[in-house]
């Protein structure tokens, strides 16, 4: 016998499990259609970008994961134009792939796009760190950062560097290594020296030891439960600002602030309107500023030694330049100096192609703090906008033959000046250049 189910005893009929599966069914459908309209209604006089959604709640991820990155967003950007919509990893986002749209969105109007990132990565970091906020407060840290960077705080850790790269030379010797894993050992050395003025201390070792846990459960799963890597990074990231708290107390008491990031965040003076900084505050930005330039500084040099190997004419050329340098360091029986490091034109050249080329930073995440109004478009309060650097680094309009490796396409400044792409090459190379070109030099030069 056939069932209709618009039978006033069809539930009845059916069972209780059976009601009950339907029960759900109507409430998911229900959920998913209010999902829906809350996040596809907006005012008739006002426009989102063109470009697709995808399924509810899941959007376009599956696709973002089953194709080639750069093919996703190369594909809606021809479909669409330079502004488009879409929704991954759970959120309505806008893709931006032209430099003016960019420029918009990281300077001239930035006030309206607050950076954003997941709840977990700002517990690892700390809430305080300077990448999570806006305002008078992020602007006076990133002075401070900054400062840190500046030619004059960086020409005295030259030798210190050095001296890094030869200890670990004799070490890839008739060895065969993981690159990148090699690189991240120079990197975070590197980034102590950055940060604390010195790794000599007997203190450095703990807080490495303790960074490297952190690191491992950086990108896990943030579930919170023992035995999971998000639950003992998180108890890395606890050990971890009770060393730098301590580190800070002595600094303080001391009164002798010393090198590198912390002593210029221990050194700097109240402000108007602004307090000290505490020691918390200090903690999350020295945590946050290792982290933000570790991973990218060994990605960076990773790529840099991948161009050369397929360029052996290019590797040949800055040989000849590093082995100029060389015997003069060789000749005069001294270490290399920070004006050596500056009579690097064509390893200057490599450095800002691999830049581009790699575009280590794909995008960057903002969220629309209002709805905006952008180039006839809204964009409503809470949706992700995201600059993509790799289309822009890419795009043959600014870049000619842009998959080709071209360093001398750098020759000539006045190129530079249409696109944001050396916009964010500049701004990249104040947290990464003056120590990017230090391993290549000791590389090609022993």
């Amino acid at each position: 016998m056939q069932l209709s189910l618009s039978s006033p005893f069809a539930l009845a009929t059916l069972g209780y499990s059976q009601a009950a599966i339907l029960m759900v069914l109507a409430l998911l459908c229900s959920f998913l259609l209010l999902l829906l309209f809350l996040q596809w209604h907006r005012p008739r006089d006002k426009r989102l970008p063109p470009g697709s959604m995808g399924w509810p709640y899941v959007g376009e991820t599956l696709k973002l994961y089953t194709e080639n990155p750069n093919s996703f967003f190369s594909n809606r950007q021809k479909r669409f134009g330079d502004i488009f919509k879409t929704h991954i990893l759970g959120c309505p986002c806008v893709m931006i792939s032209s430099p003016e749209a960019a420029r918009t969105v990281l300077v001239t109007r930035a006030h309206l796009f607050k950076p954003t990132y997941p709840t977990s990565k700002e517990k690892m970091i700390g809430p305080e760190a300077l990448f999570f906020h806006q305002g008078s407060y992020h602007s006076r840290l990133k002075k401070l950062v900054q400062a840190s960077l500046l030619p004059s705080a960086i020409r005295g850790s030259v030798s210190q560097i050095e001296q890094i790269v030869l200890e670990l030379l004799p070490t890839w010797k008739s060895n065969t290594i993981n690159t990148l894993q090699e690189m991240k050992r120079y990197a975070f050395d590197v980034a102590m020296i950055s940060a604390f003025g010195s790794k000599q201390d007997l203190e450095m070792e703990g807080i490495k030891h303790l960074y490297r846990c952190l690191e491992k459960g950086y990108n896990s799963m943030p579930l919170d439960f023992p035995g999971t890597p998000f639950h003992k990074a998180m108890k890395a990231r606890k050990l971890l600002d009770e060393k730098l708290r301590s580190l800070i107390q002595k600094r303080r008491q001391s009164g002798r602030h010393g090198g590198g990031l912390l002593g210029i965040l221990l050194g700097a003076k109240e402000h108007v309107k602004l307090n000290q900084l505490s020691d918390s505050q200090i903690a999350d930005n020295i945590i946050g500023v290792i982290f933000a330039a570790q991973d990218t500084t060994a990605s960076v040099l990773t790529w840099i030694l991948k161009y050369l190997h397929d360029n052996q004419d290019l590797l040949e050329a800055v040989t000849r330049e590093q082995e100029g340098i060389r015997s003069k360091i060789v000749e005069a029986n001294r270490g290399l100096t920070w004006e050596d490091t500056r009579r690097m034109p064509l390893t200057n050249r490599v450095i800002q192609e691999t830049l581009r080329t790699a575009s280590i930073l794909s995008f960057t995440f903002r969220e629309a703090v209002q709805d905006v109004e952008f180039e006839g478009y809204l964009i409503p309060k809470g949706w992700k906008v995201l600059p993509l650097f790799r289309s822009i680094h890419h795009c043959a309009d600014f870049f000619p033959q842009p998959e080709k490796f071209d360093p001398s396409r750098f020759e000539v400044r006045a190129r530079m000046i249409n696109s944001l792409a050396y916009v964010h090459l500049a701004t990249y190379q104040k947290h990464t250049y003056a120590h990017v070109c230090r391993l290549p030099v000791m590389l090609l030069s022993h």
